[in-house]
């Protein structure tokens, strides 16, 4: 396992990031702002929860804002399902970002279970 010196490192930081880009780009024009904002302040939180819960002094603050962005990680899959239910996409994006949203969420598991 290589060794992680900063959030950067992080592969699953690395993936939140990519699906905040594609939500962004899918997104950021949509007239719906009370949706779009919600959307997009769930996935900013993902990223800015892992990054800042690294950047805490202890492993103990650390899982728990990895728990925070798991949380956020399921909020952007309910919202998933909402813009799907209202045909703010189609079922492949719906399917591929929703794939995407449980790869995070599985792999902030792992990370908060190897710090216990």
């Amino acid at each position: 396992m290589p060794t992680i010196k900063r959030f950067e490192d992080l592969e699953v930081w690395t993936e939140a990031r990519n699906l905040n880009l594609k939500l962004f780009h899918l997104f950021s024009q949509h007239p719906n702002f009370v949706f779009r904002d919600q959307l997009l302040r769930a996935t900013l939180s993902i990223m800015n929860n892992i990054s800042e819960g690294f950047e805490r002094s202890s492993d103990k603050e650390f899982k728990l804002f990895l728990n925070y962005a798991k949380g956020s990680s399921g909020e952007v899959r309910n919202m998933l399902y909402i813009a799907l239910d209202l045909k703010y996409i189609n079922q492949p994006s719906f399917d591929e970002l929703y794939s995407t949203s449980i790869t995070i969420s599985s792999k902030l598991s792992k990370l908060i279970s190897y710090l216990k």
